[in-house]
């Protein structure tokens, strides 16, 4: 499975356009608002990480190698 920041986009930019709909029930209107906040959710823990694998490549791009050692292995399994 492969997904991007611009796929995140998407889905907000759709919910935001669901929420918007104005022939929407109030109790559709209540489920959207839930499904809303799910999404929310995962879009921070998801744009978190996209600013915690940034500051890694930062702090290697100042430093070089010599901060290899303390930061994970991304895309390795850990033995």
């Amino acid at each position: 499975m492969k997904n991007s920041i611009q796929d995140l986009n998407n889905h907000l930019f759709a919910q935001i356009e669901r929420l918007s709909d104005e022939a929407m029930t109030a109790e559709d209107i209540e489920k959207e608002v839930k499904r809303a906040g799910a999404l929310v959710s995962v879009a921070d823990q998801i744009t978190g990480n996209a600013e915690l694998q940034l500051k890694a490549a930062k702090l290697y791009a100042d430093h070089g190698e010599k901060v290899l050692g303390h930061l994970p292995q991304i895309g390795k399994s850990a033995s």
